[in-house]
């Protein structure tokens, strides 16, 4: 597996964990709390910049030619 695809995956798996994160501080969590709620923020801030993250680096990384 080379190095742009392990990127590739492991960005993937972040963004999904992020959205688990999500869904987990909002639906999920036993009984909303400050901390679940800060879980939630981060992981939609993690939702929203791991994708745009993967762009960049598959342009860059095609420009690179890697």
């Amino acid at each position: 597996m080379s190095l742009r695809s392990f990127h590739l995956v492991f960005v993937t798996v972040c963004t999904l964990f992020s959205a688990f994160l999500v869904f987990w501080a909002f639906v999920l969590a036993p009984e909303p709390s400050t901390a679940s709620t800060a879980f939630g923020i981060v992981g939609a801030i993690g939702l929203l910049l791991m994708p745009a993250y993967a762009v960049y680096f598959l342009k860059k990384a095609t420009k690179l030619h890697l």
